[in-house]
């Protein structure tokens, strides 16, 4: 996870080295029949396509951090995951994560906001409270609507006593007001706020909705405000933070939240193209050994290109069609070689050997 933190890292062009990176943390599920792999439990899941929603098979925690880098001129964010560890019950997947976290933070010793992406099952004290222990690293998550809010604590009266903590509590739906128009695809509210999860920190609470009397809304916290922030929207891909002006400054936390999306993405990738729940072994550790050895062969994939100048023009392909390409060439590689090896052993034929180098050099060209 060090190693290839560090890589990643190292794809940063100079210019970029003041933005932002962003750790997302999230946990898939792989289903397996039957229990004869190791610590295989009964697992809850709410998008299995089963009439119980209930499933035989591992859980894994996983990190991945997105660095910025160029693209066609503009600011793009490229995702790696960083690795998978297995939940067993012993241990709560919060744990896990703030100890992933933990582990792979002295790589960011030089970044100036390292900000941690998550939705809300992982909003909670358990990892909120790792923000706390590093000067540099800040939490943007998606919280449960009915989290305890409350209003900052009153200016000191002068009287005796002891001054109140907090302010009273707020409702996300009567003490938000919304934004006059759409950010994004959301009206939004925001303010202000102390949390239970926080503890006495203030932090910044978004409210969304899809309408501008919607009985739904959705719940945001941000540890890091605004004026913390050195980003260039202006240059970035993808908007709507490319779009923002003056007025949308105080949203730019939550519009970071979308880069949480990458972590989805990279799991049906892996998935789909990269046998991430093939694997047989039994024992927990090989199994995790197995995950993490797929892991690695992807964020190969992902960096290569941004490493290796023979490779750019797959930077913006899809997975499988740089996945076919890079396998094309290996096999090919390994053609060459045999046969190469087998006709100096037995045939002794300096024309072939002088033609197939000739090919060779123009393959590569």
């Amino acid at each position: 996870m060090n190693v290839t933190a560090r890589l990643a890292l190292g794809l940063v062009p100079a210019g970029l080295g003041s933005q932002p990176v962003f750790i997302c943390i999230d946990d898939t599920m792989v289903s397996k029949f039957g229990r004869k792999f190791e610590d295989v439990p009964k697992l809850f899941d709410h998008a299995a396509h089963n009439s119980s929603n209930y499933l035989n098979g591992h859980c894994f925690v996983s990190l991945m951090l997105c660095v910025p880098v160029w693209n066609r001129g503009k600011i793009s964010y490229l995702a790696v995951p960083l690795g998978y560890r297995m939940w067993q019950k012993k241990e709560p997947k919060l744990e896990l994560a703030a100890s992933m976290v933990r582990q792979v933070m002295p790589e960011f010793k030089a970044k100036k906001n390292v900000i941690i992406l998550c939705d809300s099952w992982y909003v909670k004290k358990d990892l909120a409270a790792i923000v706390d222990d590093y000067e540099n690293l800040d939490l943007i998550g998606n919280a449960r609507s009915d989290s305890l809010l409350y209003d900052l604590p009153p200016a000191p009266t002068g009287r005796k006593g002891r001054p109140p903590k907090h302010g009273r509590r707020l409702s996300i739906y009567e003490d938000f007001t919304l934004s006059a128009e759409k950010i994004g695809d959301y009206y939004t509210g925001c303010r202000r706020v102390l949390a239970n999860i926080f503890g006495s920190r203030q932090v910044l609470a978004y409210v969304t909705s899809t309408g501008k009397g919607g009985s739904t809304r959705r719940l945001f916290f941000s540890t890091i405000f605004p004026a913390q922030l050195q980003i260039f929207c202006a240059w970035q891909e993808k908007p709507p933070l490319n779009r923002t002006g003056s007025s949308w400054m105080q949203y730019i936390p939550l519009l970071l939240y979308s880069f949480r999306w990458n972590i989805e993405v990279s799991y049906y990738e892996q998935k789909t193209f990269w046998s991430l729940c093939g694997y047989m072994v039994r024992s927990q550790k090989g199994i995790e050994m197995m995950v993490n050895l797929v892991n690695i062969s992807y964020c190969a994939m992902k960096i290569l290109p941004y490493r290796e100048r023979g490779f750019s023009q797959y930077k913006n392909v899809s997975v499988p069609e740089f996945r076919f390409a890079l396998s094309e060439q290996i096999r090919q590689q390994v053609f060459y070689v045999n046969l190469v090896r087998n006709i100096e052993t037995h045939i002794k034929s300096a024309a072939i050997i002088e033609d197939l180098k000739h090919l060779c050099l123009r393959q590569q060209s």
